[in-house]
């Protein structure tokens, strides 16, 4: 599995590689000094990007990512309402288990 700081380097390197994304955040468990380190936690990322189309069209684009064991996106399951916007997620878990 792939430490943490391993993790935050490739989440900067993407942003600073490409420049369609203007800005990236992580939200959830680990921005909270409170909520207890286990192995559990996951990355909570978010990118905001110039525009999404071309992130849609080339969804190879999180291949950097690592090996995906499973992957979700919820904006494409016809139970998320598509009148929350501009977004467009994507749950992943990768092989080394991050």
């Amino acid at each position: 599995m792939r430490t943490e700081q391993e993790m935050f380097d490739l989440i900067l390197a993407v942003a600073e590689k490409d420049e369609r994304v203007r800005a990236v955040g992580l939200n959830g468990s680990r921005t909270n000094r409170n909520a207890p380190k286990d192995i559990f936690q996951d990355y909570d990322v978010v990118y905001l990007v110039t525009e999404m189309e071309s992130f849609l069209e080339q969804p190879s684009w999180i291949d950097v990512f690592g090996e995906q064991l499973i992957i979700q996106t919820p904006e494409d399951m016809s139970l998320f309402p598509p009148e929350l916007g501009n977004r467009y997620s994507y749950l992943m878990l990768f092989t080394d288990g991050n």
